[in-house]
């Protein structure tokens, strides 16, 4: 099973609760988007949709390669239309979510940063040179895990699941987890995987959590401390 048999330590960055860190567009990404879309922005149809065909559709240049391969010619001023119609779509979504997808917790800024990198993610021409970065608390890290990733899954209120409860697939809130786990098992449950106690009689089961392994364990930190400082209310 993930995490078990190895020799897991925890290993913080010394006030790592209280660092200013830099963020690139891919880590925002990473931050609030690859637990649904994934690594590649494929997402996993048809509930989660992949994101390359809507951003795409956002770059003249990527639209008018598109058309040609498919025996369609556009003038320019059609697809100047369409990739402007496209940007307010994909910004929509990044700020009010979808159907199936989350309001994401994104500011004006990180938006900026965020549009290259899928951009570039999805292979839209010149996005590698348009990189933004943005410097942003330990804090802001774990309400960007917290709200875009745990939420997705479990709820932010609620009673707690039994044993049995939970090994029939229930999750348990958010709002008491800081009372049912400490910080070194939350990190390594979500970075590397850890057991869990579940069933009727109680015992040692894998879960159905998957492993962040792409979250560091600072970031995973960051979540709990935010969970700590921010806990989800009725």
């Amino acid at each position: 099973m993930p995490g078990e048999g190895t020799s897991w330590q925890l290993h913080l960055s010394p006030g790592y609760a209280t660092q200013i860190v830099t963020l690139h567009g891919s880590d925002l990404y990473r931050l609030s988007c690859r637990g649904c879309h994934g690594e590649l922005g494929r997402g996993a149809p048809p509930e989660i949709l992949s994101i390359s065909s809507l951003v795409q559709a956002t770059s003249v240049a990527a639209t008018r390669e598109r058309m040609k391969k498919a025996g369609r010619e556009m003038s320019q001023s059609e697809l100047v239309a369409l990739a402007k119609q496209s940007k307010f779509l994909l910004l929509q979504r990044l700020h009010n979510g979808g159907e199936h997808m989350l309001p994401p917790t994104l500011s004006e800024e990180e938006i900026r940063s965020l549009v290259p990198y899928i951009e570039q993610l999805s292979g839209v021409p010149g996005a590698e040179k348009n990189q933004i970065a943005v410097k942003e608390s330990s804090e802001r890290v774990g309400e960007h895990i917290v709200k875009s990733t745990c939420h997705v899954c479990h709820r932010a209120t609620g009673p707690n699941p039994d044993p049995e409860q939970i090994l029939q697939g229930a999750f348990p809130p958010l709002s008491s987890l800081t009372t049912r786990v400490g910080l070194p098992d939350f990190v390594r449950k979500v970075t590397s995987g850890a057991t869990i106690l579940s069933g009727t009689p109680p015992a040692l089961h894998r879960g159905r959590m998957p492993v962040f392994s792409y979250l560091s364990q600072d970031e995973a930190a960051a979540a709990y401390e935010y969970l700590l400082l921010y806990p989800p209310k009725p």
